[in-house]
């Protein structure tokens, strides 16, 4: 009898049944330089203790997105190891703050499946939670993903599609205890803008670009102990080229919003999320955003952006999300819809 694990197929998930990930995680230190290394991020509160006390913390905060990731690299050997593509996220929400020597570790609920047509694929959605190690939730999510059959010749199983929220409603956006703007120092933050400076349906374009290299993304994507063969194994895709871990794509996109979005400090809800297109290694990562909505809080100083990042694979002359054919856009990598704090 194999001990290895081959991974899931699309007819071994349930609806219903609880997956506990193996490996819980502590993160560190390192975690924030590799993280520095990789993706351009100048974000001040992420970046420097003085600045994260003056918010109200005790100290500066991990990027979110590394507690994203490496709780997302959790699931994926019981999830996503023979993945097709990772298709989807909604009503993701960041609910503590994540500090070095915090330990995550990931459950995962199967909430739906859905064969495709062509019988030989299926989407699985499923419902995570990260803890740390005081067993406080520190993130939730749903995605989907399309997983291969391992037989397509076998009955398709009753179809269950979750109904989603479109977006995070702002009053159950958590806000970390203490948390608060009032000292908030705007130039060591990088621009001048607060919340009323922005408008609803305002594009901001990012300018800047970073090209993808094959040795980056594939340390990327080890660091989150993500192991789906595709990002890996050339063998496992037609074509032999590795597919860029989608999270890679988000975190360059979120970086290169700086330039226009510095104060946009925290990432507290991911609404949803699309992976438009593949990405490869040479392929130049541009970004724009587009603020969907503004609000105020109640925690001192504090307001709150919704809005769409996209990133796009070589920069468009005119920032485009779709077609006149209602697809996205040719160029389009991610559409991803979220919420971050900025200084009232």
């Amino acid at each position: 009898m194999s001990k290895t694990n081959p991974g899931r197929f699309f007819e071994d998930f349930t609806v219903g049944e609880t997956l506990v990930h193996a490996t819980p995680r502590t993160v560190t230190e390192g975690d924030r330089a590799l993280y520095t290394a990789l993706y351009p991020t100048r974000f001040a509160l992420p970046s420097s203790d003085q600045f994260a006390r003056d918010c109200g913390f005790p100290e500066s905060p991990l990027e979110d997105l590394i507690g994203f990731h490496v709780a997302f690299g959790k699931t994926v050997p019981d999830i996503s190891l023979n993945a097709v593509a990772n298709l989807g996220y909604a009503e993701c929400r960041f609910l503590a703050p994540v500090f070095p020597g915090d330990t995550l570790a990931t459950v995962s609920e199967v909430i739906g499946v859905k064969q495709n047509s062509n019988g030989k694929t299926g989407i699985v959605w499923v419902r995570s939670t990260a803890r740390n190690q005081t067993g406080e939730d520190v993130l939730t999510w749903v995605r989907w993903v399309m997983v291969k059959k391992r037989d397509a010749d076998s009955a398709a199983p009753v179809e269950v599609v979750p109904e989603l929220a479109a977006a995070v409603a702002v009053e159950d956006i958590v806000l970390p205890e203490g948390f608060g703007f009032q000292n908030y120092d705007f130039d060591l933050a990088g621009e001048p803008y607060r919340l009323d400076d922005y408008e609803t349906g305002e594009i901001i374009d990012h300018v800047d670009g970073v090209t993808i290299e094959e040795a980056e993304h594939m340390m990327a994507t080890r660091l989150w102990q993500n192991t789906a063969k595709v990002h890996f194994n050339t063998q496992a895709r037609e074509g032999g080229q590795r597919l860029i871990y989608g999270g890679h794509v988000i975190s360059l996109a979120r970086a290169l919003s700086f330039n226009g979005l510095a104060n946009a400090q925290m990432i507290v809800a991911i609404n949803g999320g699309s992976h438009a297109a593949p990405c490869f290694a040479g392929d130049t990562v541009y970004a724009w955003s587009e603020v969907l909505e503004t609000a105020s809080l109640d925690t001192p100083g504090v307001g709150a952006l919704r809005l769409r990042l996209v990133a796009t694979k070589d920069r468009a002359e005119t920032p485009r999300l779709r077609g006149e054919d209602g697809k996205y856009a040719e160029g389009v990598l991610l559409d991803l819809d979220y919420w971050a704090l900025v200084p009232r």
